[in-house]
């Protein structure tokens, strides 16, 4: 006995599948992902659910078609409503709008890698190991009878300008 409704969606199933759907016939293109100019005045984005780091022919990722860019949203607005929170956020009220940031000058002063990281942001809690920190770092020198030690094993460097030189204790990292 079968308890689907007329209308109810079908499903595809499984994991690490290729699946193509569309509202309006025409919409995908045929043969590509990412044409200059996308049928029916569509803006082309890929959403990637993979590491950086992973070999080509392992990455997940998505093509979405839309209406207009996700960025072009306007800024959301706080809902008042006072019951649903998460995390401390004791000190400012997080900001879901999207943001980005210039990079930090470059010091006059010779300042290594430890001298110039900032914290820009965060959440959770440390003391409950839940959470992210978020940083810049700027250096113009170095780094001598100094380390800098990350125990969790989760920390992302993207260097922006000039050589870099990380020794851990998988190896050395050049970029």
């Amino acid at each position: 006995m079968s308890s689907a409704r007329p209308n109810a969606p079908v499903y595809q199933s499984g994991f690490g599948n290729h699946f193509a759907t569309e509202a309006v016939a025409g919409a995908l293109p045929e043969g590509r992902n990412s044409p200059q100019r996308p049928a029916l005045g569509l803006y082309a984005e890929q959403l990637s659910g993979t590491a950086f780091t992973a070999p080509r022919d392992h990455n997940l990722r998505s093509w979405l078609y839309r209406l207009r860019p996700s960025a072009q949203h306007g800024p959301y607005q706080p809902f008042e409503q006072g019951r649903v929170r998460s995390g401390p956020f004791v000190e400012t009220p997080p900001n879901p709008n999207r943001m980005r940031w210039d990079p930090l000058p470059m010091p006059d002063q010779p300042t290594d890698w430890v001298e110039g990281l900032t914290t820009y942001g965060g959440n959770g809690d440390a003391d409950a190991g839940t959470g992210v920190g978020i940083h810049l770092y700027v250096a113009n020198r170095s780094m001598v009878d100094r380390v800098f030690y990350s125990a969790d094993g989760e920390l992302l460097i993207v260097p922006q300008q000039g050589a870099q030189r990380f020794v851990t204790e998988m190896g050395v990292i050049e970029a």
